[in-house]
């Protein structure tokens, strides 16, 4: 993440630490699944990245005011819309509406515009149909998530055939987050959450101020 963000403020888009940086929102959807079938209270972990998202938006728009015009929310909003999805798809009885409900989610998350947008929300939901559904079917998930990430970048790769290269390394460079995710042991690590949730919102105003510094 650190790396793409640096790409984006050092280098511009689609440099080699962008492409680096493709490998970890994969982790970090996984990361939130496994937050969300482990934690003792759904709706205080759904509440802290909702905060979290709330806090982040400022150094969020502002890191993204030194190279965009445009502004979106923030990715613990993504995290947040993917609990929300997850939860209210193990709350409803029928798997139809279920999924129904998860599209609905995915939807909200376009229209509101979160990072990573829909393909943000249905990685997240993929991962926890292949940890609590299809279990121990890696193969099948890993599979999956290529055809997923593949669609996602498949229209900038027919309308930009000259850089297709670009968009088919962010595809290889995306499943390579697979690798870790697949030999994950099922246990904790060292609880450091608050280190990690703080390292977002911190870094992006640490590139900001840089960046602005830089430019004076």
């Amino acid at each position: 993440m650190f790396c793409d963000h640096s790409g984006d403020a050092f280098i511009g888009h689609f440099s080699f630490l962008n492409l680096i940086g493709r490998i970890a929102f994969p982790i970090f959807a996984f990361q939130v699944v496994q937050g969300y079938i482990h934690t003792h209270n759904v709706k205080k972990y759904a509440l802290r990245l909702f905060i979290f998202a709330f806090i982040s938006q400022i150094p969020f728009m502002l890191f993204l005011s030194t190279f965009y015009d445009s502004y979106y929310l923030n990715i613990f909003f993504t995290l947040f819309l993917g609990v929300i999805c997850l939860y209210g798809f193990d709350k409803i009885k029928n798997r139809y509406l279920g999924v129904l409900f998860a599209i609905l989610i995915c939807v909200v998350g376009h229209f509101i515009q979160v990072d990573y947008g829909v393909y943000g929300i249905a990685v997240i939901f993929l991962f926890y149909v292949f940890s609590k559904i299809f279990a121990n079917q890696k193969l099948l998930m890993c599979f999956t998530f290529v055809l997923v990430t593949t669609i996602k970048y498949l229209p900038d790769i027919l309308s930009y055939p000259i850089a297709s290269y670009v968009y088919i390394s962010c595809i290889i460079f995306t499943c390579i987050a697979l690798i870790p995710i697949c030999i994950y042991n099922g246990k904790q690590g060292p609880k450091i959450k608050y280190l990690f949730y703080t390292f977002y919102p911190v870094h992006l105003l640490v590139l900001y101020f840089i960046v602005h510094f830089l430019t004076l």
